[in-house]
């Protein structure tokens, strides 16, 4: 029997039985009680000792559980910070990137503004001397001609040879 149906019975016997007149107190047969009692107490320690290894139980199940919560939380957080250092070197790295690439756009327009600008120059010289040649070797044709018109040619005395 079932030790809460022993106490039931119990109660029950203890509700049925005659009260003692005038007082609050009710007249049981003491060793019908006492029994009961005795068989109660043999009962419980069985229950007691499944009820307190059925607890124990579960505390090493909530413990384990617990521990193992724990140990997800930390590899989870250890592996959250792995990433987001991962994820900081990539940007970290990109923006390093992105520096030396702008740096490297910027020196190699200021070279190709140089180069041209050197390009330029030499070319507008190069320009200039060709003009005065032309205007030389054309002044000088023209005087040629000028000579052959009234029939001899003879050089200037202050005139220079051209350089080339």
């Amino acid at each position: 029997m079932d030790p809460l149906d022993r106490i039931d019975d119990l109660i029950a016997l203890i509700e049925a039985a005659r009260n003692v007149p005038m007082s609050r107190n009710c007249m049981v047969d003491r060793a019908e009680v006492i029994g009961m009692l005795d068989q109660l107490r043999a009962e419980l320690p069985g229950e007691l000792r499944r009820a307190g290894a059925l607890l124990e139980e579960r505390d090493k199940i909530l413990d384990a559980g617990r521990r193992e919560a724990e140990r997800i939380i930390a590899e989870g957080e250890q592996e959250h910070a792995r990433l987001v250092s991962v994820n900081e070197i990539t940007v970290s790295a990109e923006h390093e990137g992105a520096r030396i690439i702008g740096e490297a756009r910027a020196e190699a327009q200021r070279l190709r503004d140089e180069v041209d600008e050197y390009v330029d120059t030499a070319l507008a010289n190069f320009e200039q001397f060709l003009t005065r040649a032309l205007a030389s070797i054309e002044r000088g044709r023209d005087k040629m001609h000028a000579l052959r018109e009234i029939g001899s040619f003879v050089p200037e005395q202050d005139e220079r040879p051209l350089p080339f």
